[in-house]
């Protein structure tokens, strides 16, 4: 959908045991040229057991992807990840996704 769009991803894991995520993507359009036009991109982690949560918005630093075309996602989930996946939707608070997706990892 994205074909120029590239990421990366790093994971730790933190003294609590939890996981700190850092998801840096560049080369993304604005989801309002894609088609059919969206609002935002979500990322999505998928467990070993392929239960999928919603882990947040792809964040632009400058507010809007059409002049950066770079994202990122900074978070913390007490999830271990297996993969990740980044979907164009229509908000932010789905708890399923709906939309194409425009990136992934592979599963481990």
């Amino acid at each position: 959908m994205v074909p120029a769009a590239k990421g990366s991803v790093k994971v730790s894991k933190d003294d609590n045991n939890n996981y700190a995520v850092k998801i840096q993507v560049t080369n993304l359009a604005e989801p309002s040229r894609l088609q059919p036009k969206k609002k935002l991109y979500v990322v999505w982690l998928v467990l070993k057991n392929q239960i999928t949560k919603n882990i947040g918005q792809l964040r632009s630093s400058s507010g809007f992807f059409s002049s950066s075309l770079e994202g990122e996602l900074n978070t913390v989930t007490p999830f271990e990840p297996d993969y990740f996946f980044i979907t164009a939707e229509d908000s932010s608070d789905i708890q399923y996704p709906v939309g194409t997706v425009v990136l992934t990892t592979k599963p481990n």
